[in-house]
C-alpha cells in the first residue's frame, strides 16, 4: 500500500459541526514555494516517504476548499464536497509525478474534481435522471450551454438537446431544478507509475499565472487582508491610525507628521509604531 493512501485512511472525516475550525486551520497553513514542492515530491515518487506526501497534502488543503465552494449549488453539504476533494487530492500526490515540470496544485485540480464529480453524481437526487453517458453531459454542462440567466426558450431547448445528445424533456427537467454547473475534469487512469495515459496537465509546463495558482493566491491573499483588517481592530485608536497613515495608505506620514499631530516625539511615535507591528504580527500568525 503507498504512503498517500496510508495517510488517507487515517484521514479523519470533517463533520458539519468542526467545519469553520477546519477551514480556519487550513487558510492558516501557507503554500509551498517551487522549490519546498519539488523536493517533497521527490521524497515521495523515489522514497516513498509519508512525512513528505502528509506536508503536500496539508500545504493544498487550502486549494480544495477553493474547488468545493464551487459546488454548493448542488446542495450538498460544504464539509463532504471538502471531503471528497481530500480524498481526490490524496489521490493526486499519490501519482503526482515531479518530472513533469508541472505544480501539484495544476495536476491535482482534475483528481479533485472528478472526486467530488463522483460524489455529486451518487448523492444529489436530481442525478436520477442522469442515468446514462449523455445525460450525466447534461448535469454538467446545462448552465455552460445557457447564453443568458433567463429560462431557455424553445428552440434553445431543442440546440442543448440535440448538442448533448439528450430528449428536450430532459433539458427542460434538469433546467427546472438545476441551480449551478461546474467544469468537465479529465484524468489519466490507473496507479502512478502504471499508468498507460497522461492527463493533458501532465503535457504541460507550469506557468505562475495559470488559473489554478491565480485562485490559490488570491484566496490565501484575501485571508490575509481578513486577519490584518481583524488585528488591527484589537489597536488602540493612536496606534492605528499611526500604522494606517505609515503603511496603509498610497501617500505615507513621516514620523514628524505624527509627531505633530500628537504632540509628542518622533522617537516615541517609532516606538508606538514597533509596538503595534508586533501586535499585528502575533495576532496573524495566531
Amino acid at each position: 500500500m503507498t504512503t498517500a493512501m496510508t495517510f488517507l485512511q487515517a484521514s479523519p472525516a470533517i463533520s458539519t459541526a468542526n467545519l469553520e475550525s477546519y477551514m480556519a486551520s487550513a487558510l492558516q497553513i501557507p503554500v509551498l514555494d517551487t522549490e519546498e514542492e519539488h523536493a517533497l515530491a521527490l521524497r515521495l515518487y523515489e522514497h516513498n516517504n509519508l512525512d513528505a506526501a502528509r506536508t503536500l497534502i496539508i500545504h493544498n488543503l487550502r486549494f480544495v476548499i477553493h474547488v468545493a465552494r464551487g459546488y454548493l449549488g448542488y446542495g450538498l453539504p460544504l464539509a463532504d464536497l471538502i471531503q471528497e476533494g481530500n480524498v481526490g487530492l490524496m489521490k493526486a500526490v499519490n501519482r503526482f509525478d515531479p518530472h513533469k515540470g508541472v505544480r501539484l496544485v495544476s495536476f491535482a485540480v482534475h483528481w479533485i474534481r472528478a472526486e467530488i464529480h463522483e460524489f455529486v453524481l451518487r448523492n444529489w437526487r436530481i442525478v436520477k435522471v442522469a442515468t446514462t453517458k449523455a445525460q450525466r453531459k447534461l448535469f454538467f454542462n446545462l448552465r455552460n450551454s445557457k447564453q443568458r440567466l433567463a429560462w431557455l426558450n424553445r428552440e434553445e431547448i431543442d440546440t442543448v438537446a440535440r448538442d448533448l445528445g439528450v430528449k428536450s424533456s430532459d433539458v427542460i427537467e434538469m433546467e427546472k431544478r438545476l441551480r449551478d454547473a461546474d467544469l468537465g475534469f479529465d484524468v489519466a487512469h490507473g496507479p502512478r507509475r502504471e499508468s498507460t495515459g497522461l492527463a493533458p496537465a501532465e503535457y504541460l509546463s507550469h506557468q505562475e499565472n495559470d488559473p489554478e495558482t491565480v485562485a490559490e493566491k488570491q484566496d490565501w491573499q484575501a485571508y490575509q487582508e481578513q486577519s490584518l483588517q481583524t488585528a488591527l481592530e484589537t489597536l488602540d485608536e493612536r496606534s492605528r491610525d499611526i500604522i494606517t497613515r505609515r503603511w496603509l495608505t498610497d501617500e505615507r506620514d513621516t514620523l514628524q507628521d505624527l509627531a505633530a499631530k500628537y504632540g509628542i516625539s518622533a522617537e516615541r511615535v517609532r516606538q508606538l509604531e514597533s509596538s503595534a507591528i508586533k501586535t499585528l504580527k502575533a495576532a496573524v500568525a495566531t
